[in-house]
């Protein structure tokens, strides 16, 4: 049979019982202490007030005077009851040294023997006693009457009986039982307002509830590795986890946690995002060594309690992104490029049917010829393979655009110069993205036009670049490496990024990046390396070559790749090996045709599907 659970009471369940019991508690401790207290006061102040009525009583001449004559009860008795009524206490007795009474409020205990005790009093000393008299329980004082002479000639005996002073007790008691309702209806009140609240803050849970969702909010915090901060409403750092700390370069926890966000050494665009009032959705940030895409969501509950921040790493996504950006621009040059080609193939097949066989051959050795120049001369200019590739792609890429790439004559880079901690993937990031901006900068100028140096100097690795464009402008000389910042217009991927990341990579080898006006009126963008630190040898393990702005395993290009920058699938280590009039392909030579900017056909395929030419003779089935 199931047996239905009843579920524990929430916590503020629990605490409105617990509260609502103390408070009972308390206010009857302390009604009952007020009580005796209260009865114990009352009952001191009927002895002081049966007293000073003896006292005064006693000290009258009338009743000195009285008691000489024959019949005391004559006088003393109205004297005692006016004094009763007056003094408002229950009897006044007047009495002589052997205790039999002169006056009483009963007549008919008069003559009669007092009931008490009167030995102090006949020595004396007047003094008080709770007495069980003729009228019950009473509070009473017995004072002596003395003479000229100071002898005891009566008694005086006033009292209050207890029964009254209950009355008086009963009366305050009551005042107080009320005070003590309405402080416990205040304080009922009070308590559940206060538990209300705390039943929303805790939203009805109970503490093992609460103890629960502690240990999963712990566990899942140091479970995710994306980073992930809160921030409280005046933007301090309320909370960080392991991922976070790791994203952010933060040491430990204590470093942050209570600190704002403005105070811990981040970059300023990514402190302007924490501090922004506006969510942030993938807004793309850089660190001294990471690339960072930032969202913030505000946490509100009918007021702003602070900002959610999530950090995820995307340093090698972005890498992978500049690839395809690559890609994507070289397969652009590749159509162009393939239509062209299928032209110049058209004519000479048209020049063979026509029977002109040395025309043809002239015709496609003068294109061999040019495309074979410019690879000679980058070779020649930078031996470093990777940047040789590189060169060469960008170089087709700049024509399709109409921009002429130059490397210039003073460029001079052997292979194997580069040390191991400088990455081929670094070099490609930093030059890929100054030429990328320099072909934007100097598209539509005349002449259109990017120049290229690399060389070596000092044990230091100068890269410059140098284009025909607008330059930039003096006061933008700092904000153009931060990140956004762009005069171009925004494409689908964001702009103002490509010289963030180049900064990112020198700063990461701690050279330099400086820009400056360029000697054709453009802008010059320069970057120094230091060399120290290793002869280069092993630059790329595994015999792994660059592709786009990093490096793919395997010991090949990537084909159509922006690092390699040949066309097709020129491989970084067959650039140099390529034999006049032959394209470079996967490292050997084969007689593909070459693209006017200089890039290989791959695989020496005819694009068009006709026959290539090789040496000048045809080939058919399209194969080199």
């Amino acid at each position: 049979m199931y047996v239905r659970v009843p579920r524990p009471r929430s916590l503020a369940g629990q605490l409105f019982a617990m509260q609502a019991v103390l408070i009972a508690v308390v206010v009857a401790g302390y009604a009952l202490f007020t009580y005796v207290s209260d009865r114990g006061q009352a009952e001191d102040s009927a002895r002081r007030q049966a007293l000073a009525v003896a006292r005064s009583v006693a000290d009258s001449p009338s009743v000195r005077e009285a008691i000489g004559t024959s019949d005391p009860t004559a006088e003393l008795q109205p004297y005692a009851m006016r004094v009763m009524t007056d003094a408002e206490v229950d009897f006044v007795t007047i009495m002589n040294p052997q205790g039999i009474r002169w006056t009483h409020p009963v007549e008919t205990e008069i003559g009669q023997h007092f009931r008490g005790n009167i030995a102090p009093a006949l020595k004396g000393r007047p003094f008080t006693e709770t007495y069980t008299g003729t009228l019950g329980a009473s509070v009473r004082a017995v004072t002596p009457v003395e003479d000229g002479d100071h002898r005891v000639i009566g008694l005086v005996s006033a009292g209050i009986r207890v029964e009254e002073i209950s009355k008086r007790v009963q009366g305050q008691l009551t005042a107080m039982l009320g005070v003590a309702a309405g402080a416990l209806a205040l304080g009922a009140i009070g308590t559940y307002v206060v538990n209300a609240r705390l039943r929303r803050h805790t939203h009805n849970m109970n503490a093992a509830e609460l103890s629960a969702m502690h240990d999963y909010h712990q566990a899942a915090l140091h479970a995710v590795r994306e980073g992930l901060l809160m921030l409280d409403g005046q933007f301090r750092v309320a909370l960080i986890n392991d991922g976070g700390r790791e994203l952010l370069g933060v040491a430990s926890e204590a470093d942050v946690v209570g600190r704002s966000v403005a105070e811990i050494g981040l970059p300023a665009p990514l402190t302007g995002a924490l501090l922004a009032s506006e969510p942030r959705v993938d807004e793309v940030h850089l660190t001294a060594a990471r690339v960072l895409v930032v969202n913030t969501s505000p946490v509100s509950g009918g007021e702003r309690r602070g900002t959610v921040v999530t950090l995820r790493d995307v340093t090698e996504l972005q890498s992978l992104m500049g690839e395809l950006d690559s890609e994507r621009g070289f397969t652009q040059a590749l159509r162009s490029q393939a239509h062209e080609a299928a032209n110049r193939l058209h004519t000479v097949v048209s020049l063979i049917e026509l029977g002109r066989a040395e025309e043809a051959v002239d015709f496609a050795t003068a294109e061999l010829e040019l495309a074979q120049a410019l690879t000679d001369q980058v070779v020649a200019a930078v031996g470093e393979p990777v940047l040789a590739a590189l060169l060469l792609g960008k170089t087709a890429q700049a024509n399709e655009r109409g921009v002429e790439l130059v490397v210039s004559d003073d460029s001079r880079l052997d292979d194997g110069l580069l040390p191991p901690s400088l990455p081929s993937r670094d070099l490609v990031t930093i030059l890929g993205n100054l030429i990328d901006n320099a072909v934007d900068a100097a598209q539509g100028s005349v002449p259109a036009r990017v120049t290229v140096t690399a060389y070596t100097e000092d044990r230091e690795l100068v890269l410059r670049v140098c284009d025909t464009g607008a330059g930039v402008d003096p006061a933008h000389t700092e904000a153009v490496f931060q990140r956004g910042f762009s005069t171009k217009p925004a494409g689908p991927g964001g702009r103002g990024l490509g010289l963030a990341l180049v900064r990112q990579a020198v700063n990461r080898h701690e050279g330099s990046l400086t820009v400056a006006e360029a000697d054709e009126g453009g802008a010059q963008f320069e970057v120094r390396l230091s060399l120290e630190g290793g002869d280069g040898s092993e630059r790329v393990s595994e015999g792994a070559v660059v592709s786009g702005s990093g490096v793919v395993p395997g010991g090949r290009t990537s084909e159509a790749s922006g690092a390699s920058g040949a066309s097709g699938a020129s491989s970084v280590s067959g650039v140099s090996g390529a034999s006049r009039g032959s394209a470079v392909t996967g490292g050997r030579v084969s007689g593909g045709g070459a693209t006017s900017a200089g890039s290989a056909v791959t695989g020496g395929s005819a694009v068009s599907g006709d026959s290539t030419v090789s040496g000048g003779n045809p080939v058919s089935g399209g194969e080199a």
